[in-house]
């Protein structure tokens, strides 16, 4: 898709869209690349982070009995892959968000130990249906 075409896209779209309902989990048995599976990667400074995540906070209701929020947030230096990064805001981090299904035995065990996600849970299904 070209900019132009892009940009028209996003400014048509309906504004405040349930993101849960369309974040299809990763299977809990999946191997290999996620690389093209629902995803958001975020990065930059720490406030530029926080802002976009402040944007985001009904994706917390994917931590629950059902389905758990891959989630990896780091500092940015470049070491990790053997790069330089030029570009790179000072103190910069990423932070990567997927959603996944919990296997069985994680299901039963949230749901035994992890009383605290029985909320999220009902949000979940809320937001899905």
């Amino acid at each position: 898709m070209k900019k132009a075409e892009a940009l028209q896209v996003w400014a048509g779209l309906e504004p405040g869209q349930n993101i849960l309902k369309h974040f299809t989990p990763v299977d809990s048995k999946a191997r290999g690349s996620r690389y093209g599976a629902c995803g958001i990667r975020i990065d930059g400074n720490p406030d530029f982070v926080r802002a976009v995540l402040s944007r985001l906070k009904d994706l917390t209701a994917g931590e629950n009995h059902v389905t758990r929020l891959g989630l990896a947030w780091n500092v940015v230096d470049g070491s990790g892959i053997g790069k330089e990064l030029p570009n790179a805001e000072n103190k910069a981090e990423c932070c990567y968000i997927r959603l996944a299904m919990r296997g069985r035995e994680g299901s039963i065990a949230s749901g035994f130990f992890d009383r605290h996600l029985d909320g999220a849970t009902k949000d979940f299904e809320n937001a899905v249906a």
